[in-house]
């Protein structure tokens, strides 16, 4: 199924890990070792020429690899003989030194760090974009005063560039875990049938040696058959980034709606209409971004129960690895996508965010009141009259500012322009502004550093 690819998935990274992408990423395991081999003296120059020529995805039959794949259990081994195959076309003594030495993991293994290295290349770019909208969101609405709010009610004022900043943060670590993440995964498997590279005698090292340089890929202490925290990793660290874009299309969403109505995803033709209802505007990409983020997970959670292989070779739980890690990737980078487009477009109404700080009658300054209190009457007392004060404002329908500049006690400790100080949101934002500067200025420095 492919109507829904555009909503949900990254037209770039689906061609990462297409069913030709694979292929040719085997293929290029297989062009790099004959040419690591030649290298090594294993085969003749000619020989790696001649399976050089035929390495291209477009000449194979994927529908017969496909059915040969259901016979093998994997699609390396029929992949192979279509090669050798073609390969003897030309050069039937060539056609004997196709895939020398390697087993089929190896090159399903290198094929797919191959794709991941092309599809997390596309998606730490997103991510660099996604941090770059935030910061400027951030930097622009620095000082925009809106209501934060816990358990969904209304709880003190903070900035909406300071909400954006803890986006940015959490988006910026995962800047950081992809970028460690790239070191560890990114090598390749060449290890041969148990992981020894007994065909290849002592030439072994040699050969994976020239074979890393030939892929531009790390080259292991070891080959990692059967322990699978690399490919793990790329779905978990995925799995913390979906989460962290859910959270921001949680709260994106949350915001627009109509009793709310603070931010709005953009305004643009046919986005977010209803067939029904000429009226709606809904958060399409919070809608897409928030559906990874319940997909994930469970994806994720295949991946981890995957890790527990079996002695050299893991019999299930590699193969179910197969199409769970191309979802979660193909489901992250839509998911990210979606999310780095619409940030910079977000409609900030400041103008609603003031209004709603004053939907409580002035509820939302009793911590302000409380601990002005406490200074003169102790933290108790002070916070017993202030939720007196409260209840009664809630009652009574009335601004707590007139309840508190009408009670005796009160005028007792604070003037009358102290309480109206008390009320002003811009004098109770703490270290709101500060927090934005440094998230800000340290995702710069970290962009300058990649």
């Amino acid at each position: 199924m492919q109507l829904l690819n555009s909503l949900f998935r990254s037209e770039e990274v689906e061609k990462a890990l297409s069913d030709r992408a694979c292929l040719q990423g085997m293929l290029d395991f297989e062009l790099a070792l004959a040419r690591a081999e030649a290298r090594a003296g294993v085969i003749p120059s000619s020989a790696a020429a001649a399976i050089a020529a035929k390495c291209e995805a477009e000449l194979f039959d994927v529908a017969e690899l496909a059915s040969g794949a259901k016979l093998a259990g994997n699609i390396a081994i029929p992949l192979v003989k279509a090669l050798t195959a073609l390969v003897a076309q030309s050069d039937r003594d060539a056609a004997r030194y196709v895939h020398w030495g390697a087993t089929s993991q190896d090159a399903i293994d290198t094929g797919l760090v191959l794709q991941l290295r092309q599809a997390l290349k596309i998606i730490t770019g997103d991510l660099d974009r996604l941090a770059g909208g935030l910061a400027e969101l951030a930097t622009k609405h620095r000082s925009t005063i809106v209501v934060g709010r816990t358990w969904m009610q209304q709880a003190l004022p903070t900035t909406f560039g300071a909400k954006v900043a803890g986006w940015l943060d959490a988006v910026d670590r995962h800047r950081d875990r992809f970028g460690e993440a790239r070191r560890r995964v990114l090598v390749m498997q060449f290890g041969g049938a148990v992981g020894t590279l007994a065909a290849l005698g002592g030439r072994g090292a040699a050969v994976a040696k020239n074979l890393a340089e030939e892929l531009a890929l790390g080259l292991p202490e070891i080959p990692w058959h059967s322990h699978r925290d690399r490919v793990a990793e790329v779905a978990t660290t995925l799995g913390l980034c979906v989460g962290t874009l859910g959270k921001i299309a949680k709260d994106v969403s949350l915001h627009s709606q109509t009793e709310v109505a603070e931010v709005f995803e953009p305004a643009e033709k046919d986005r977010g209409g209803s067939s029904s209802m000429p009226h709606k505007r809904n958060p399409v990409a919070s809608a897409a971004v928030l559906s990874a983020a319940v997909r994930v997970p469970g994806l994720v959670s295949t991946m981890l129960t995957s890790i527990l292989q079996e002695h050299e070779r893991g019999m299930g739980g590699w193969h179910a690895e197969w199409e769970t890690l191309p979802e979660i990737v193909s489901l992250s980078a839509g998911a990210l996508g979606q999310l780095a487009e619409v940030v910079p477009k977000l409609e900030i109404d400041a103008q609603r965010m003031r209004e709603n700080l004053e939907s409580t009658r002035g509820l939302i300054f009793a911590e302000a009141v409380s601990t002005a209190l406490a200074e003169k009457m102790g933290k108790t007392a002070a916070h017993e009259f202030v939720a007196v004060a409260c209840r009664k404002a809630r009652s009574e329908k009335r601004h707590l500012r007139e309840v508190i500049l009408s009670d005796g006690r009160a005028k007792a400790y604070l003037s009358a322009a102290d309480v109206e100080g008390l009320f002003d949101p811009a004098k109770y934002l703490g270290m709101a502004t500060v927090f934005v500067d440094r998230v800000v200025a340290a995702s710069i420095a970290r962009k300058s550093l990649t």
